[in-house]
């Protein structure tokens, strides 16, 4: 092998520009795996974050939940939140194994079934929702299992922190977090709702009720005490601000947990007070002695004959306790006579009457934020016998929640309120409202109603201190095609104090029974009527109603006129 002449200066050109090509093709290859290395690095960096929004800020891309507004009850208490749980999704064409991936998840997660979920993989596609909310253990044993084509996605969660406390009003969402009852389903439809409320610390938008929870927890408490005492198979009960129609309290048992919303699917579970129809029986009595005092055709002294019963039409009306004679206005009332009741509707005629009740609004259904109310059942052919059945509560069907809002004007000074599930106030509350009562009228009603308590048909109802009015009512339901003398449904329509009327309180009882507790008797005096009084004793603290250990009966009498 010959050496080269490094003398020669034509070689040693060659030599160099040699050297000089082997340098410019490293540095070119250099360059190329260089940038080869940034490709795929920048590749791999840009799947990695594909990576992490999918399986954390999946929300935003393929989750299908909404974010909602919290819910508080009007002292600020949180009744309904969002927090973000895991769900759970597989990506067929990442899968490798679509049998083991079945079988491995469905062991874990019991609700899951293997061969529906082998199914769907087969399907193909990207996105299989597996699971929605995962619990922290479930999450991590399913990442455990290291399957390809597994991952995660937060979703938002609709989530009661008082559980069924106030499901009734508050209502509940679907697994996309939207709005199927209550004021969930209000807030969708009136999204300006969460413009009119202030922000929460966070900043995220807030709705305000009317309700107060510490309300809502003696009504529920109270009723699921008095179903147990009773034997009763619902009960319900509504608590109404007389002046501004907010409505501080509603209940309904049995009830449903929203936070597990399977359970509103059972129809027992329903909002009675809002959506349930009954005859009320005697509570309807306020509005027949109303429309007699109102109509200017009697006064509180004013007497008709309960001396025998009432035969129309094969029909037979009595007393449950007949006086046998004549009964004034007042007595009439305390001793809850129908004869006389009946009597007092044929005085106003039927036109009259059913002119008087359509003006309380007890033939209409009643709308707030839930929505309508049931509509009433109201007789097709309105005649002389509806009139009597209807003034002592047969005869005419409506929804507690009616009975509640038309009993407001009763109590208030004769002004009939809207209802309401927002906070308002009583100045606000005037700008929609009528007078639809004299003031006397409401005077004497508060009367008779406080006289009733404490010397009537509801002594079990007084809270000492809180000067509680009202009236019982014992209706016999309709079983088989007739009323039912084992088959009650008991209510209490209270007011309080009635020296200066601020609430109205309704409880209903659906077949209490014979009980020991009760001497064997199951009339609302002895059932319905001590719940309200148990109830108003409770609540009256939580609303600021001072106690007073006197009844001011001279403040009291005041209030009503002379021709009263």
């Amino acid at each position: 092998m010959r050496q080269t002449d490094k003398s020669d200066p034509a070689e040693a050109r060659a030599q160099r520009a040699y050297h000089a090509r082997c340098r410019y093709r490293f540095r070119l290859a250099c360059l190329g795996f260089a940038l080869a290395f940034v490709l795929i690095g920048g590749r791999l960096v840009s799947l990695g974050f594909a990576e992490t929004k999918e399986a954390g800020g999946g929300v935003y891309d393929i989750s299908t939940t909404v974010h909602r507004p919290d819910i508080f009850d009007r002292n600020g208490r949180l009744l309904a939140t969002d927090i973000r749980g895991a769900t759970l999704y597989a990506d067929p064409k990442r899968v490798i194994d679509r049998d083991e991936l079945a079988e491995q998840v469905a062991s874990v997660l019991s609700d899951v079934n293997a061969g529906s979920l082998r199914k769907r993989l087969a399907v193909g596609g990207r996105f299989v929702r597996i699971k929605r909310e995962l619990t922290p253990k479930q999450q991590a044993e399913i990442h455990e299992l290291g399957l390809p084509g597994l991952g995660f996605i937060e979703e938002y969660r609709r989530v009661y922190p008082v559980g069924a406390t106030a499901n009734h009003v508050v209502g509940l969402v679907d697994v996309d977090n939207r709005g199927l009852a209550g004021i969930e389903k209000f807030v969708d439809n009136n999204p300006q709702l969460t413009m009119m409320n202030a922000p929460t610390e966070s900043g995220d938008e807030a709705v305000t009720v009317s309700l107060d929870i510490g309300v809502q927890h003696v009504l529920r408490e109270e009723l699921k005490s008095a179903i147990d005492t009773y034997k009763a198979k619902a009960a319900a009960a509504i608590v109404m601000d007389v002046h501004s129609g907010e409505i501080v309290g509603l209940a309904s048992l049995p009830d449903y947990d929203p936070n597990h919303r399977e359970q509103a699917l059972d129809k027992e579970k329903i909002n009675r007070i809002g959506f349930g129809v009954y005859e009320m029986g005697s509570v309807f009595k306020v509005f027949t002695v109303a429309g007699v005092l109102d109509l200017g055709l009697a006064n509180l002294n004013t007497t008709y004959d309960a001396s025998s019963p009432i035969r129309s039409g094969g029909f037979s009306i009595s007393d449950f306790h007949g006086k046998g004679r004549p009964l004034s206005v007042t007595e009439a009332f305390i001793y809850s006579s129908n004869i006389a009741m009946a009597k007092m509707a044929v005085h106003m005629g039927v036109p009259r009457h059913r002119a008087f009740l359509k003006k309380l609004g007890l033939l209409d259904p009643v709308t707030t934020e839930l929505g309508p109310s049931a509509a009433p059942i109201v007789p097709k052919h309105w005649q002389k016998l509806n009139t009597m059945t209807i003034a002592f509560g047969h005869g005419l069907s409506v929804t507690p929640l009616q009975l509640a809002t038309a009993t407001l004007p009763l109590v208030n000074g004769g002004i009939a309120v809207k209802p309401t599930f927002l906070p308002r106030s009583r100045e606000e509350a005037m700008q929609s409202s009528e007078r639809v009562l004299k003031p006397e009228t409401s005077a004497a009603l508060l009367k008779l109603m406080r006289m009733n308590v404490v010397k009537g048909t509801g002594k079990k109802a007084d809270a000492e201190g809180y000067r509680v009015g009202g009236k019982t009512g014992t209706a016999e339901k309709v079983v088989g095609g007739r009323y039912s003398s084992s088959a009650l449904l008991n209510s209490f329509l209270a007011a309080f104090p009635t020296d200066d009327p601020r609430y109205v309180v309704l409880v209903m009882l659906d077949e209490p029974q014979r009980v020991a507790v009760t001497k064997g008797y199951a009339t609302a005096g002895w059932n319905a009527a001590p719940t309200v009084g148990k109830i108003v004793a409770r609540i009256g603290p939580i609303l600021g109603v001072p106690p007073k250990l006197e009844d001011t009966a001279s403040r009291f009498d005041a209030k009503v006129s002379a021709s009263y």
